[in-house]
């Protein structure tokens, strides 16, 4: 049996890989998402399809985790989102942004019930903003 700080970090690689089933694989059916502004989302299939267009939007995105920290079922990863927004699905090296991140995930049966991410939207939001296309 995995423990909680193994699931995070299985999942945090499926991010990485961008592997959408094998996210959706590692969440709980009634899985929460919660976003840096407070905005959720609900239910495994939901999620499927919002990392879906997410990976659409952010083709190169990657979570670097440098610290974990573990109280129980909890984990709280420390580190660095990146990624390069893309209109169109071409990478254009202007719109690459990057920004400390906090994602807290709530582990129950060896799945991710919960993944809240604390982080500043406004890198790519500028990229959104002012993107090449």
């Amino acid at each position: 049996m995995p423990s909680a700080t193994q699931t995070a970090q299985r999942f945090v690689a499926h991010i990485n890989s961008h592997d959408v089933d094998a996210i959706a694989a590692l969440l709980t059916s009634d899985h929460c998402f919660i976003d840096s502004l407070g905005g959720e989302a609900r239910g495994r299939e939901a999620l499927r399809h919002g990392w879906h267009q997410y990976f659409r939007m952010v083709p190169d995105y990657r979570i670097d985790v440098e610290r974990v920290l573990v109280d129980g079922s909890h984990v709280v990863l420390l580190g660095v989102a990146r990624g390069t927004y893309s209109a169109d699905g071409a990478l254009h090296a202007e719109n690459a942004w990057s920004t400390p991140a906090a994602l807290r995930a709530l582990i129950r049966d060896d799945l991710v019930a919960e993944w809240q991410v604390y982080a500043d939207n406004e890198p790519i939001r500028r990229r959104m903003a002012g993107a090449s296309a």
